[in-house]
């Protein structure tokens, strides 16, 4: 494996110059620093990471927590924040959940005694936990569209209030009443949110949500069928679904179609992410879509702008959604 000292002998040039072109830390004429660049490549040196770290006291590297990386939202948050690190130079060193509050929790214990320079952090539901273990934290720390009670840092989220609201509006113009929701575990912010803007568009008309028409299930498919099912059961059963997410719309669909109620006809579902299979359900699914890999984008560098030593307010912004519009909402017919 080749060495920095034999890579500086091929160029013709100091150790200490193709450590700088290296991490940047002086500048070098452009002729130097393209020789090197070269000479590394045509030798496979490979710059020690950690040696690194140790004396500049960055490692280049972000921590990220998110709940769950399985799930359709997250995967694409975390595209975002990957592709704009990648831009500027930064590494990722991921903590996934899996779903499980407490295992995230514990991960992300490890993971603040890492070499890291910032942390983005999806937060589950054990806030008051996760509140414990970054107080105190001298890395910089952007929190990721759910904020933690007690901890005073950037946020930048999902307007998940307005997304249940527009849903709704769409919904009550299409002239809809009876309108029932399917949403996530209680415990769960994104939905209590959503739940949030549906009751404000509801309001606003004076249309009730019988407790009936509030189902709370598993945010996937199966949970989304489940309450869909027992929706369409009862004597008077709502014309519209407004689902917190798009799993829960599609599986949904699913039970309308075995119970042999037509969509949009005598059912309408929205979602509310916008994922990219609700385009090809059938019907196509309508949904609010929303800025997920902008969100990460923006979380990665604000993160850098931090670590770099940005100063300045702390920042709280909340992205907004899109109404779309597709083949699975239509006004109300009687069944």
């Amino acid at each position: 494996m080749a060495t920095m000292k034999q890579v500086a002998e091929r160029v013709g040039v100091s150790t200490s110059t193709v450590s700088h072109v290296i991490n940047g830390t002086r500048a070098v004429s452009e002729d130097v620093r393209r020789r090197v660049l070269a000479t590394i490549d045509d030798m496979r040196y490979i710059p020690n990471a950690m040696a690194r770290s140790l004396k500049n006291d960055k490692s280049h590297t972000i921590g990220v927590s998110i709940p769950d990386n399985t799930h359709p939202c997250f995967a694409e948050l975390l595209r975002g924040i990957e592709d704009a690190a990648f831009e500027v130079g930064y590494n990722i060193m991921l903590c996934n959940g899996y779903g499980d509050a407490r295992r995230q929790a514990a991960q992300l214990r490890g993971l603040v005694e890492k070499r890291i320079d910032g942390l983005i952090l999806v937060a589950g539901t054990a806030r008051n936990e996760l509140a414990t273990l970054l107080a105190g934290q001298r890395v910089p720390i952007v929190l990721a569209d759910h904020e933690v009670p007690a901890v005073e840092t950037d946020f930048i989220g999902l307007d998940h209030e307005a997304t249940g609201y527009a849903a709704t509006r769409h919904l009550i113009e299409l002239g809809h009443r009876r309108i029932a929701c399917v949403a996530g575990p209680q415990a769960e912010p994104h939905s209590l949110e959503r739940i949030a803007g549906l009751r404000r568009a509801l309001e606003e008309e004076g249309l009730p949500l019988p407790d009936a028409y509030l189902v709370y299930v598993t945010p996937d498919c199966a949970g989304g069928h489940d309450a869909v099912r027992r929706l369409l059961a009862l004597d008077a059963a709502p014309t519209a679904v407004f689902a917190c997410n798009d799993l829960m719309a599609l599986g949904g669909l699913c039970a309308a179609a075995e119970a042999g109620v037509a969509v949009p006809g005598q059912l309408s579902v929205v979602g509310g992410d916008d994922l990219g299979m609700g385009a090809f359900a059938t019907p196509r699914l309508s949904s609010v879509a929303q800025p997920t890999h902008a969100l990460g984008r923006q979380l990665t560098g604000l993160l850098v702008g931090r670590i770099r030593g940005d100063g300045g307010p702390r920042r709280h912004q909340r992205l907004q959604g899109r109404l779309v519009v597709r083949q699975s909402t239509g006004a109300p017919q009687p069944r």
